[in-house]
């Protein structure tokens, strides 16, 4: 086969069951408030202490308030689950990044940045959106609550080795088309499933040319596609973002672990279970329309006809029109939107809020719009205002809050009012994801910035000097 996953997930093995699953070691444990106390729980009955307690780190981001951090938590289940994990995390010997701590913020944007993680690496956590760090050059995927406890006890975990894909996207991105477009282009293509039961390696002139913060938020959309993960081989821009990090190598360790990541490719002869290949001309800035990622259109497209959609389609297709609002074949252009949210560990990270503020500068938030720009971690909180973009954002009429998951679900204060449409730079549409009823509409930085400011569904490369 010789892919990089293969390279990644065979040096991990530490046996395979006959005609079962295998038992896989993991580098780097992530456990948020929501999905780790059961696993707590089930090591406290059974008397155990964790096998690595050093290569698991902990930190609260889905329930946390966006503001009065230093205030408690006003909402008794949020305060409840993030103090559980607090108390767990001292009880157990792991690294907490506890809220208002200066290493705080979304787990998938605070990993890479402190070079927690790295290529090569396999990264479990009890969250879907652990994809994010395959950007990284490492094997990450989501787990359940009862593999978080597998892997506090024993640095490992039970599993079947997923099928490979490799989707190139070829070509170079016309003006105003970011990562995020890519992304949600992918999943109208593939569909919310048309990747299950494979890890996906992205490739292509696109991919290479991508930022760190832009293969982060591809790789964090891959499950999105029903993928078990994604990841880009690791390279120059890899390196360069990840030396003098906190958790990095350094020194002679560092040459050494450069010289390895450099083997982490896939072989010129290797062979995937699936590959796709794709044009970046063919993608331009995108938006959705119904309740599921992958129901989206490019920005100057129309919605969908009824005769386009497969029979066994139809009813959810009109399902979905029907809790947003909109009707085949209409145009979104000039839709009237009601809250724009910048943030998620989708588009949470510096170069997301750099997008945004450049296309803002100089202009105004539109009055009737209610904006949330929530930076991923303190330590991008920190950056925004060291580059003077918290001046540019505050003089056309923004407000920054504090980092935390926000808008991205339902778990924290902010939600999105029934029947109010909101443009998010998240991950997820689903009906209720942002609050009970909310209608919300997919979008990068930089559409969310042009709606902001125009109070209507825009094409960003309009206002784009």
């Amino acid at each position: 086969m010789n892919t990089l996953f293969d390279k990644i997930w065979d040096k991990h093995v530490v046996q395979t069951v006959e005609d079962g699953p295998t038992q896989l070691y993991i580098d780097r444990l992530y456990c948020h408030e929501v999905t780790s106390p059961q696993a707590f729980d089930g090591m406290r009955q059974r008397g155990l202490k964790c096998f690595r307690p050093q290569q698991i780190f902990c930190m609260p981001d889905h329930n946390t308030p966006t503001h009065d951090q230093d205030k408690p938590i006003e909402d008794p289940v949020s305060k409840n689950q993030v103090d559980t994990l607090s108390r767990n995390a001292k009880e157990f010997g792991l690294t907490h990044y506890g809220m208002m701590d200066k290493s705080n913020g979304i787990i998938h944007v605070v990993g890479p940045e402190k070079g927690l993680s790295l290529p090569g690496m396999t990264i479990v956590c009890g969250d879907s959106h652990t994809s994010t760090h395959g950007a990284m050059g490492a094997v990450a995927f989501g787990i359940g609550t009862s593999e978080v406890e597998m892997v506090m006890a024993s640095q490992c975990i039970l599993q079947q080795k997923p099928k490979s894909m490799r989707i190139n996207i070829n070509g170079k991105l016309q003006k105003g088309v970011t990562a995020k477009d890519v992304a949600l282009y992918l999943m109208s293509k593939l569909t919310t499933s048309g990747a299950t039961g494979y890890f996906v390696e992205y490739s292509g002139d696109v991919v290479r040319d991508m930022s760190m913060e832009g293969r982060l938020t591809l790789c964090n959309l891959s499950i999105e596609m029903g993928a078990r993960g994604g990841f880009v081989a690791p390279d120059e821009i890899t390196f360069n973002y990840i030396k003098g990090r906190e958790y990095a190598p350094k020194g002679e360790e560092w040459d050494k672990a450069v010289s390895y990541w450099k083997t982490l490719k896939s072989g010129d002869d290797a062979v995937f279970d699936k590959e796709l290949t794709f044009d970046a001309a063919d993608i331009e800035p995108r938006i959705t329309y119904g309740t599921n990622p992958g129901m989206g259109i490019g920005i100057t497209e129309c919605v969908p006809m009824l005769d386009t959609i497969p029979e066994t389609g139809k009813a959810g297709f009109l399902k979905s029109l029907g809790y947003m609002g909109f009707e085949p074949g209409e145009k979104l252009l000039g839709h009237p939107i009601d809250y724009v949210f910048l943030g998620a560990c989708t588009n949470g990270r510096i170069e997301d809020f750099r997008a945004f503020a450049s296309l803002v500068k100089g202009r105004r938030k539109a009055e009737h719009v209610i904006a949330w720009l929530v930076p991923g971690s303190w330590a991008v909180d920190r950056q925004i205002r060291e580059e003077g973009l918290d001046k540019v954002l505050e003089a056309a009429g923004f407000e920054i809050r504090q980092p935390g998951c926000s808008a991205c679900l339902a778990m924290n204060d902010d939600k999105i009012p029934a029947g109010k449409y909101s443009v998010s730079t998240s991950n997820r549409n689903f009906e209720g994801r942002q609050g009970p009823g909310a209608r919300t509409i997919l979008a990068s930085p930089l559409v969310a910035a042009a709606v902001a400011v125009t109070g209507v569904i825009t094409d960003p490369r309009e206002l784009l000097s």
